[in-house]
């Protein structure tokens, strides 16, 4: 079980939990403003637990790109031993981290993705179905065809990620071929989680109408909750059409993260949650979390499923 990286979620507090309660906790680097914030945020983590840990990267297609190479040198000092990537090919970066042992877990929504992720030299992947928060892609296929083709065409591992919450999703992504699953949106309904109560409460009380797809004309498709900005954002699109351009809706999406995750501010813009938040209902400890979802995850095999046998 994977956390996956989310922008001002994934800090040492949550990765520490998670790996504390036997999943893979994963630190947001690209949250840390510099390599030198983020070598300070391993390194607190590594204060926090002593069980292995990630770090998310994921390279933007931006003219200004992060210092990258800073980036994975703090990594790589910090002994982190995985990195989850996503966005544009990471495949510059990969002899550099395989050399220092650096497993890579590359996020795909779509089986060509995941191949060419494979014939790069990625350990892994995390599959990521239409349901997902954030970056769904353009396919818009779900983890009910998408997981299966993966596993009738890759070779390396994959994790299923978008839409998991509980034991019934980690048992589907395992008979759907995946090797276990990764869950961004249900570990921000944590204790542990360090954001606003307002977030918390925002994904609770969501259903799995609640979300929406913003930035589609402009073929950047991110899955968020809808709040006034999102409607304000959305109606843009519409009015704009054709000629949308991201200044149109810049307000709406960039720079809000610090106002909504830490002030609860939560009509300050567009903000990822998948649709999984139909099926969170509490906000328990990440270890009463794992827990429950590997009991639930046990009974089902060894009761529902095996009955179903004999």
């Amino acid at each position: 079980m994977i956390q996956g990286g989310m922008h001002y979620v994934g800090f040492a507090e949550l990765a520490a939990a998670v790996s504390n309660a036997g999943g893979l906790g994963v630190i947001t680097g690209l949250t840390q403003k510099t390599p030198e914030q983020l070598a300070r945020e391993i390194a607190r983590c590594r204060d926090m637990t002593d069980r292995p840990f990630g770090v998310n990267l994921t390279f933007l297609p931006t003219v200004s790109s992060p210092d990258y190479p800073g980036y994975i040198r703090a990594i790589i000092e910090g002994g982190v031993k995985a990195v989850e990537t996503a966005g544009n090919n990471p495949q510059q970066w990969l002899p550099l981290l395989k050399e220092h042992g650096v497993k890579v877990i590359h996020k795909c929504t779509s089986v060509r993705h995941a191949l060419k992720a494979e014939a790069i030299g990625c350990d892994a992947v995390s599959v990521d179905g239409f349901e997902c928060g954030g970056h769904p892609g353009e396919d818009d296929v779900p983890n009910f065809i998408l997981l299966p083709r993966a596993a009738e065409t890759l070779k390396i591992p994959f994790v299923a990620s978008g839409g998991m919450a509980d034991g019934r999703s980690l048992v589907a992504a395992l008979a759907l071929g995946a090797e276990g699953m990764n869950m961004g949106t249900r570990f921000i309904a944590t204790q542990e989680a360090p954001v606003h109560e307002h977030v918390k409460q925002a994904i609770v009380a969501a259903s799995e109408l609640d979300t929406r797809l913003v930035m589609r004309p402009l073929r950047n498709t991110e899955r968020v909750l809808t709040n006034a900005a999102v409607e304000r954002l959305l109606a843009k699109e519409r009015q704009l059409g054709a000629s949308l351009k991201f200044e149109d809706i810049i307000d709406e999406v960039a720079g809000v993260y610090p106002r909504i995750m830490q002030t609860g501010d939560m009509d300050a813009g567009a903000w990822s949650c998948g649709m999984v938040a139909g099926l969170i209902h509490d906000i328990p400890t990440v270890k009463a979390l794992i827990d429950r979802i590997m009991a639930e995850a046990e009974a089902l095999i060894t009761q529902r499923l095996a009955g179903l046998v004999r």
